[in-house]
């Protein structure tokens, strides 16, 4: 909602990120508008939720330390939330995980844990440890409490930008989208949420199609912030509700995004934070004024330089 003075309110531990139009996307008659999220602290939306849910926790006492597990964002926020709220943090990421995202979470004074092959392990292994510290278990997709801190997104949108008629979502866990979906659609009933996967890890895709969790053997893609193949029932049951559409971009389609927002924007995104942007680049977009979210910055150094790469040669193979 606006102030009385007609400005943004804002969070209390930091503001509004910048809506900016985006001149390389747009066409006459074709607004498309990038919603930077990568300004945010730790340089993802993650740090909206994990601020918010740690807090909500906070207040209803009992909760001397938290454990995360991740593929880098969402435990850089809860590293950066418990280092804001005053609580010992402790974080763990697959095996091999992102450098600059773990270096981030080190930086922040969280216990860093690498551990399995994936997320999935990494949550198991993580759940474990919580229950045998009596430590709080911040889990991004299971926390009640995370997509409240998300659906800030939606409400800034909608302020800054009245006349939107569709936003774009990566769709990893699905807290992110499960809370831009409701508060937009609630300021604006019908505006259209366009959620955005990894079409190798189509497992939320998958599920949003069929109307129950269906469970991958894999999601191996160079986007770790949408690798999820084990999808849970009510977050399917909440996205069937919210999500007008799903779309699916491929590896060479997001190093193509991660590039156009790089050399044409000044953007610079990782795979899962230029997700949107590589669907709407797919499908052109049929909107007369959209938003696309990204979502995160911090990509790898050798992802970055692939995507550039690729971009001054469009028939290479991704190498990952």
């Amino acid at each position: 909602m606006l102030t009385h003075t007609g400005k943004l309110m804002t969070h209390p531990h930091f503001g509004p990120t910048r809506l900016v139009r985006a001149v390389s996307l747009s066409t006459p008659g074709r607004e498309v508008y990038l919603k930077l999220e990568t300004e945010l602290p730790t340089g993802s939306f993650k740090v909206r939720g994990a601020v918010h849910a740690l807090g909500v926790n906070l207040s209803k006492g009992g909760v001397r330390s938290v454990v995360a597990a991740s593929t880098g964002n969402h435990g850089a926020a809860v590293a950066y939330a418990g280092r804001l709220l005053g609580v010992p943090a402790v974080i763990f990421l697959p095996a091999n995980p992102n450098p600059v995202k773990a270096a981030r979470i080190r930086d922040l004074g969280a216990t860093l844990v690498e551990t399995g092959v994936d997320l999935s392990a990494a949550i198991d292994a993580a759940r474990e440890h919580a229950a045998s510290q009596g430590a709080f278990f911040l889990h991004d997709a299971e926390d009640p409490d995370i997509p409240a801190g998300t659906a800030e997104i939606g409400r800034e949108v909608v302020e800054q930008l009245p006349a939107v008629e569709a936003i774009y979502v990566p769709m990893g866990d699905t807290a992110l989208i499960r809370g831009v979906a409701a508060r937009a659609k609630a300021l604006r009933p019908a505006i259209r949420i366009v959620g955005v996967v990894a079409e190798q890890a189509p497992a939320y895709y998958l599920s949003w199609q069929q109307g129950a969790a269906v469970e991958t053997d894999s999601a191996n893609t160079i986007a770790d912030g949408l690798a999820v193949r084990r999808p849970l029932g009510p977050n399917v049951a909440a996205i069937r509700a919210l999500v007008d559409e799903v779309e699916r971009v491929s590896e060479q389609e997001m190093l193509a995004a991660i590039a156009r927002l790089h050399v044409e924007e000044r953007v610079t995104a990782e795979p899962a934070g230029a997700a949107a942007t590589a669907a709407w680049l797919k499908r052109g977009g049929p909107e007369h004024s959209a938003v696309v979210l990204v979502t995160g910055g911090n990509i790898a150094p050798d992802v970055l330089q692939a995507a550039l790469s690729i971009s001054r040669n469009p028939t290479a193979e991704p190498e990952h």
